[in-house]
């Protein structure tokens, strides 16, 4: 027998809609940005900037999107704290065993987003992924804090929960060794490190004239900025 759908709650609908429209971004004077006084690789450029967005008074700036895809292609999405940023790439830390880390063995290709707007400014990097031994995974995991290393003792990251109280007890538990072991090894701990291909530097503009500058590694590396190419892009 065919049913038909529950009645639509046009009034919840119709106040979300009025809510999202009068929403507003950039309510603040935005920096200038020439990309000609752009540097000849990327990572001083995002140095500057995030101590800009620091300056500028930016809620946890070290905050990125990590995006990975599936054994199916399908894309997956989440936040998470940047860990450090150099010669080598954009690194951050997870379980091997989590989805994220999972998803990278099968695929280690993945996209990084940051998002300041104070400054009105985005980061895009894309490329590689590889992993880091296991004596920096480590001094990563000793780096942080103790709920940090709570938290990473926890373990079982992304797998289904039985029940709050579950997730309690084992917290108290991890909370307890950590305290008393600062050093407590989490062997599926791992750094990750973003070898980019493209980072993409997006300044926004009032009258929506966004700035775009694109970095992107040449194949060969023979450009004399150590293989990097600058191509403007349309907003």
């Amino acid at each position: 027998m065919d049913t038909e759908p529950p009645p639509r709650d046009h009034t919840a609908q119709d106040a979300f809609r009025a809510l999202l429209h009068t929403q507003r971004v950039w309510d603040t004077d935005l920096p200038a940005f020439d990309p000609a006084d752009a540097p000849g690789t990327p990572l001083p450029l995002f140095h500057r900037w995030f101590a800009d967005a620091v300056a500028a008074g930016q809620p946890e700036p070290h905050t990125m999107s990590l995006a990975t895809v599936d054994g199916a292609g399908r894309p997956d999405v989440r936040t998470l704290m940047l860990h450090d940023a150099d010669e080598r790439g954009w690194h951050f830390a997870s379980h091997t065993t989590s989805a994220k880390g999972r998803q990278l063995a099968a695929n280690p290709e993945a996209a990084l987003g940051f998002y300041w707007p104070t400054r009105g400014r985005q980061i895009r990097v894309r490329g590689g992924v590889v992993m880091g031994g296991p004596a920096e995974s480590r001094a990563d995991l000793r780096a942080r804090s103790t709920g940090a290393l709570a938290a990473a003792l926890t373990g079982r990251q992304s797998e289904v929960l039985g029940s709050r109280e579950e997730l309690a007890a084992a917290s108290r538990d991890a909370w307890e060794r950590a305290e008393a072991e600062p050093g407590a090894p989490v062997p599926t701990w791992t750094r990750y490190v973003v070898e980019p291909r493209e980072v993409e530097f997006f300044q926004g503009d009032a009258r929506r004239q966004h700035v775009r500058l694109r970095y992107r590694r040449t194949e060969d590396g023979s450009t004399e900025d150590g293989g990097w190419v600058r191509e403007l892009l349309w907003p």
